[in-house]
């Protein structure tokens, strides 16, 4: 992992390297037992495809946080991160295939707020192909 951002080093329009992060289907068992959110669509491909998926689907919650991980790696603190939110725009389908589905998240620094020492990085969040969060946004108080 490279160096910690610092707030004086950060510009308008600077890049958080892209990273790319594997969900299987063993993922979302453990998140159903963790948030107990246990729908079947995520877990069981009979019940997510007699409801009209193509398969089971990641829980909407563990795509934001996954794609959080990012900023959180990068800024290398998760408590600097003192807002996040996002649209759900396409589910993520984790096909029981071994390979599961991968996330591509890449960030740009969007808006420096000099008062507050904060930075807002926007997402852009994918799976094959597909953009599954919208509007996701990070703001991080850095030093």
């Amino acid at each position: 992992m490279s160096e910690r951002p610092g707030f004086d080093s950060l510009q308008v329009g600077d890049p958080v390297p892209e990273r790319s992060f594997v969900l299987q289907r063993a993922d979302l068992v453990r998140y159903a037992g963790a948030s107990g959110d246990f729908n079947p669509i995520h877990w069981n491909a009979r019940a997510a495809t007699q409801v009209g998926l193509p398969d089971v689907i990641s829980h909407g919650m563990l795509t934001m946080a996954t794609a959080a991980r990012l900023v959180s790696d990068w800024c290398g603190d998760p408590g600097a991160i003192v807002e996040y939110g996002t649209r759900f725009t396409d589910p993520v389908v984790v096909p029981d295939d071994g390979a599961g589905a991968t996330l591509r998240v890449s960030g740009t620094v969007a808006v420096r707020d000099e008062t507050a020492r904060t930075v807002r990085v926007d997402l852009v969040v994918e799976c094959a192909g597909d953009r599954v969060l919208g509007k996701a946004q990070a703001v991080v108080r850095l030093s």
